[in-house]
């Protein structure tokens, strides 16, 4: 893939063309230069294309940032009587960067839970999967837990999906020369609402790969509408390969987000910082704390964002005051037990369910098969 570099007073260069990170590559995002034999457009969606041999590293920004909607999401959830933001918007590149610090922590046991089952019984998860698929990793972020996969599954595509576009771009590009047998295509999209993919993702054998638990950042409901969604985009061949956070004792949960060193703070907290870039607030991040905690009722990991002390934000033609310990909703992440994930799945429309777990039974990793 070629390297993409933002536009601080670079001139443009013969054989160039200035495109942009979002949008139509013409009216919104940031600026980049490319090569202009590396750059070609189809249906409405940036593709830039670089050699490895035989093979093909693309990159396809498939969802158009629309600012405005951007703003007037962020500014509803701002002005609800209960304030609360997308976690989508945690991801800003910072945010990826400070994700993956978390998973590193003592604390936070879903990541290296989750790589001991696949360790442990990644022989088993690939017999029943099989090779040759066309592996779809769902948020994939630096793509670090779909790599580990694929000596056992040999992918013929590999098709890495995430909303922070410029972190994805940087961790496909440094897999792709670690991998340059495995046809690769990136692809930049908001995949909560629909997954729509471009025609150059294969149909045959999709395996859509969601790890981590990033499942439970929706509501049971809106699982079920997503896993809907994931079993129509496969063929009959396809499948899901995802990982589940399961329901423990609620002294680990709370540990989990809310870290001693303050890593899932800061991460927390950085949301301000994006949505005064994003819509023009004017949030002191000193002003606030985090606050994550397991919700039993709910059976939900809850992050919020609570006033230090009575405050008004403002941004271009409005303004809310916050009292002090009112509280911004950032995120929830809904824990399960094995019963009631696999009455989710069986709904959504998935068969010969196989799940394999650790000792302790914190986490879960299920394959499903389309039929």
């Amino acid at each position: 893939m070629p390297r993409i570099f933002p536009r601080p007073a670079l001139k443009k260069r013969e054989n160039t063309f200035v495109i942009r990170q979002y949008g139509d590559g013409l009216t919104e995002g940031k600026h980049y230069l490319c090569p202009a034999n590396e750059l070609s457009r189809r249906n409405g969606v940036i593709q830039i294309h670089a050699s490895r041999g035989s093979r093909l590293l693309q990159f396809i920004q498939c969802t158009e940032q629309n600012d405005q909607s951007v703003r007037d999401e962020l500014l509803a959830g701002l002005s609800a009587a209960q304030a609360f933001t997308s976690p989508k918007y945690l991801y800003d590149a910072l945010g990826s960067k400070l994700f993956e610090a978390i998973c590193e922590l003592p604390e936070y046991y879903p990541t290296r839970t989750e790589a001991l089952i696949f360790k442990t019984h990644g022989r088993a998860i690939a017999q029943a999967i099989g090779s040759g698929t066309t592996l779809i990793d769902l948020g994939a972020g630096n793509c670090a837990k779909a790599a580990r996969l694929f000596p056992a599954l040999q992918p013929v595509q590999y098709v890495p999906v995430d909303i922070s576009v410029s972190f994805l771009r940087e961790a496909l590009q440094r897999l792709q020369q670690q991998f340059p047998s495995i046809v690769m295509t990136g692809i930049g999209m908001d995949f909560s609402s629909e997954l729509l993919l471009p025609d150059s993702v294969r149909d045959e054998k999709r395996l859509f790969f969601y790890p981590g638990s990033s499942i439970g950042n929706f509501t049971p409901e809106e699982s079920l509408a997503f896993l809907q969604r994931i079993r129509a985009a496969c063929d009959e061949a396809g499948g899901l390969l995802i990982g589940v956070d399961l329901v423990k004792d609620k002294a680990i949960l709370d540990a989990a987000y809310d870290d001693a060193l303050g890593v899932t703070a800061a991460f927390n907290l950085n949301l301000l910082r994006h949505m005064n870039h994003l819509v023009g607030t004017d949030f002191d991040v000193q002003g606030w704390r985090h606050r994550g905690f397991f919700n039993d009722k709910a059976s939900r990991i809850e992050m919020h964002l609570e006033a230090a002390s009575e405050q008004i934000v403002h941004w271009p033609q409005g303004e809310r005051r916050f009292e002090r310990g009112e509280r911004i909703h950032t995120e929830n992440s809904y824990k399960y037990t094995q019963r009631s994930f696999t009455d989710l799945l069986e709904q959504a429309g998935f068969r010969k369910l196989s799940f394999w777990t650790d000792p302790q039974q914190w986490f879960m990793v299920c394959h499903a098969h389309v039929n």
